[in-house]
């Protein structure tokens, strides 16, 4: 395999080694696949202004996410079923990010469960959580969640109902006998049947609470006390409901573009949920992020730190746990090396001063 010299060329590599149906579960969006290649394109639509003469000869790059510290602003974000992309799976992506000194998120629909995941060893770790219809599920399963140790949920806000993955559906995809839905095994909810069409999309219809509501942000905290973050905000308005709500972190998210086409890229949307946030707590972004230079542009429209997903699922199948090792390097050699032609020694450092919106007028 010839030297990978960037996150997006994993993505080609993964194309090669998957079955069209996996390669295509993990890389397509929804319907049009317009917002899919917006989550990219957008950041291409902001500049830099860097500054000059500023001694960067040390760069901190840590930074605190709800107390813990990390190395980087760099996270793993929740993606499904990656045994499907190697046969190490999770377990894999968890040392990774464990070595990497990074937090490491675990998708509900994991192949691995969370007490697997735990037996790894040590590390940060954050929770995705979908809440089921069964209600006694989702509270066994969040108990199990704290017993294994993980420190905050990342509660998905925008599942009801599944988007419409046309690729999914073409390739009627599902999840091979081998392979099951770890943390609701022995709960007859570990499999996942082959329909004519999506047995995703299936999946999730019969079990998805298509009555999930502010409510339940309550429920939740009722029976956890861990810190709950909410995952797949998009607009001000849902940032200030959320923050009345107790919830005690946004991840700005459009679901790596595969439940609503057309929606705005996220790094589009992040500033205005910055600035409805107030500081009252931390705002994140996941989506289209490939590059240190991307990172960088997040925490300057007010980001406290970006999660990745295919990035980590594509060198998954490309070299297992080495290949998302690379990954995190590469972002955080990117990151430190933007940081310094920018003129920033620190993560304080980067302000809203060192970029150029394209969309903002005033500023042009």
């Amino acid at each position: 395999m010839a030297e990978v010299t960037n996150v997006s060329e994993y993505e080609a590599i993964g194309r090669e080694k998957l079955p069209k149906m996996v390669y295509d579960y993990f890389a397509s969006g929804a319907e049009d696949q317009w917002t899919l290649a917006e989550n990219r394109h957008a950041f291409s639509r902001i500049l830099f202004r860097p500054r000059i003469l500023i001694d960067v000869s040390k760069i901190d790059m840590t930074t605190n996410v709800l107390g813990f510290k990390i190395s980087m602003p760099i996270m793993i974000a929740p993606t499904a079923m990656q045994k499907l992309a190697h046969r190490d799976g999770e377990y894999a992506t968890a040392r990774a990010a464990s070595a990497a000194g990074t937090i490491m998120t675990l998708s509900s629909m994991s192949t691995s469960s969370v007490e697997e995941i735990a037996s790894t060893g040590p590390g940060i770790r954050f929770f995705q959580l979908s809440v089921y219809k069964d209600r006694h599920v989702i509270e066994r399963l969040v108990r199990r969640v704290e017993r294994a140790g993980f420190k905050a949920i990342a509660l998905t806000v925008d599942v009801q109902r599944l988007g419409r993955r046309e690729a999914d559906i073409k390739n009627r995809f599902t999840l091979p006998p081998h392979l099951k839905l770890k943390n609701f095994e022995g709960l007859d909810l570990g499999k996942m049947d082959k329909v004519d069409g999506s047995g995703l999309a299936s999946y999730v219809g019969g079990q998805s609470d298509r009555t999930l509501s502010w409510k339940d942000l309550k429920w939740l905290q009722s029976i956890t006390s861990l810190p709950i973050l909410l995952k797949g905000v998009l607009t001000a308005e849902d940032t200030r409901i959320a923050i009345q709500n107790g919830a005690n972190g946004i991840i700005v998210s459009n679901h790596g573009a595969r439940q609503l086409d057309y929606v705005p890229a996220t790094i589009m949307v992040l500033e205005e949920v910055v600035k409805a946030a107030q500081g009252r707590v931390p705002v994140f972004l996941d989506g289209g992020v490939r590059h240190g230079t991307d990172v960088f542009k997040a925490l300057a429209l007010g980001a406290s730190g970006i999660f990745i997903g295919r990035p980590v699922v594509f060198s998954l199948a490309a070299e297992g746990e080495a290949g998302v090792k690379k990954v995190l390097q590469m972002l955080r050699d990117e990151f430190e090396l933007t940081m310094a032609l920018n003129g920033c020694r620190s993560l304080s450092e980067i302000t809203r001063n060192h970029v150029i919106a394209m969309w903002d007028a005033s500023r042009l």
